[in-house]
């Protein structure tokens, strides 16, 4: 969670130091009235961290609990926009919109839609959403003798929320038996169910839109590199880095992906009883043309979004503030007519374990301007050192007309530093590149 507190590259808007929830400080106005309300304890933990980088005089109660009145009267937050999916999953839009907080993202019974992807699952089949089969399983026994029977490769899912890794290909039996046993022994947090689905052959691609509750516009296409290493080998992550727009799509393929995904995916959950307002991810596979929904994510998600929004002309702040008076309709959305792409450099080990507090040398020699751009997503700033403290660390991203010009600017920026302790792919959109 971060407070946005410096100017952003793009427009004289704040932007937040770090990713996460953006407590947004607009005009020094304040249109809400809150009393009697605490957050929870990870929620005022999280609080107490942004805001001590914006200020030292924090207003506590005399229990030492941050009340919401205080935060929002003394701060003069006028927008909340939640950008990770553990907030948005365990309900932070619902506290807030409860207690009158303008906010911007999807409430707890939207969000499920990232928080379970059995629940995404049970929505396809009930609005004939096209997705992969498969399988829901309760325990190792059963999840086992069913990989005992059936074809592979295949493809193996933990329920709950993962950042990204809790994703397995499997090739053959004994990998599959690996990912069930890592899923049920915690390595994402408590597993209560596992979802074994088939292996679709295709080309995966993200598709953005976002909603206001009643209308939604689309926000864009690119392409992520789940892999770790070069040729889309190795393990899962989170994402190695990514380009934008999509090679794939097309307009016969954007209003398949339109009519069959995103309409019954916000029909279904309007019949539920919960609109959906804020960014939508759907994570596809496209087979021959025809779109199948992966999974989804209630929130922008990188390295995606490195790619997207610095193409975009309209500014961001409008656009949610119309979001959130359910009036994005009478926005315009503008984009520039050029391409992006990201590569993202991680720390040796991960998505499994690695070394933490390395120093990144030789930041100062990276060249920076309106078209050259450099996210920090796992560092800090240990008097004057920047070390690494994450998995996945820096987010280098060009724009150009050109994918493969962009790619040589990132990678000479990259070979500027000097960091024993990290690695990254070179390959990034090597499917629109070579």
């Amino acid at each position: 969670m971060s407070l946005l507190v410096k100017p952003c590259s793009f427009c004289d808007r704040p932007v937040a130091k770090g990713s996460g929830t953006m407590l947004v400080k607009n005009d020094g106005t304040t249109s809400f009235s809150i009393s009697g309300t605490t957050l929870n304890q990870e929620w005022i933990t999280v609080l107490k961290q942004s805001l001590n980088s914006y200020s030292n005089n924090l207003v506590t109660s005399k229990d030492g609990s941050i009340y919401l009145k205080e935060i929002i009267y003394d701060k003069k937050i006028d927008l909340i926009i939640i950008g990770p999916e553990k907030p948005l999953v365990e309900g932070l839009v619902d506290f807030l919109e409860k207690n009158n907080i303008n906010v911007f993202g999807p409430n707890k019974k939207a969000s499920q839609l990232e928080g379970s992807k059995i629940f995404t699952k049970g929505l396809c089949q009930k609005y004939n959403i096209p997705t992969a089969k498969f399988g829901i399983y309760k325990n190792k026994n059963d999840a086992k003798k069913f990989l005992q029977e059936t074809f592979y490769p295949i493809v193996i899912k933990a329920d709950n929320l993962a950042s990204g890794k809790g994703v397995y290909i499997c090739n053959n039996l004994n990998e599959a038996c690996i990912a069930i046993e890592e899923i049920f022994n915690g390595k994402f947090g408590e597993a209560k169910k596992v979802l074994i689905e088939e292996f679709l052959k295709g080309e995966e691609m993200s598709f953005f839109i976002i909603s206001d509750g009643t209308t939604f516009k689309n926000f864009g296409t690119a392409q992520d590199h789940k892999r770790a290493l070069e040729g889309d080998r190795g393990k899962n992550t989170g994402g190695m880095g990514a380009y934008s727009p999509s090679r794939l799509i097309n307009d016969e393929l954007e209003n398949k992906i339109i009519n069959k995904i995103i309409k019954p995916t916000l029909k279904g959950l309007s019949e539920l009883g919960s609109k959906y307002k804020g960014f939508l991810y759907a994570g596809l596979m496209i087979c021959e043309n025809e779109p199948y929904l992966i999974e989804y994510n209630v929130r922008m998600g990188d390295p995606e979004c490195q790619t997207i929004l610095p193409k975009l002309k309209t500014d961001l702040f409008d656009i949610i503030v119309a979001c959130c008076e359910n009036n994005l309709k009478n926005i315009k959305i503008e984009w520039q007519n050029i391409k992006s792409l990201c590569v993202v450099l991680c720390s040796k080990g991960y998505p499994d374990k690695f070394e933490k507090n390395v120093e990144i040398k030789n930041i100062d020699k990276i060249v920076l301007d309106d078209k050259n751009y450099l996210f920090h997503a796992g560092t800090n700033n240990n008097n004057g050192k920047i070390n690494a403290i994450g998995g996945r660390v820096l987010n280098f991203v060009s724009i150009s007309d050109d994918l493969s010009v962009a790619r040589k600017k990132i990678l000479k920026n990259i070979n500027n530093l000097n960091w024993t302790g990290g690695f990254y792919r070179s390959d990034i959109g090597h499917r629109v590149i070579e």
